[in-house]
């Protein structure tokens, strides 16, 4: 008996830090998210800005000539 109260409390324990992690990623995702947005935003401003004060249209997914 006393092996199965030891299993229920690890399970009980497992259990609540799956819940606990799957928080943690869920807010991650978000978190995630939210950072990749404002990173795609600041970088077309800064193409913007490069583009206004004369500069050549950025070639960011080109690579290199000598590749």
């Amino acid at each position: 008996m006393a092996d199965t109260t030891h299993l229920e409390e690890q399970i009980a324990h497992l259990t609540r830090t799956v819940e606990e992690l799957s928080d943690i990623v869920a807010r991650q995702e978000t978190e995630l998210a939210l950072a990749t947005r404002r990173v795609a935003m600041l970088m077309e401003r800064e193409a913007q800005r490069e583009l206004d004060t004369g500069g050549t249209v950025p070639l960011a997914d080109q690579r290199p000539p000598h590749w």
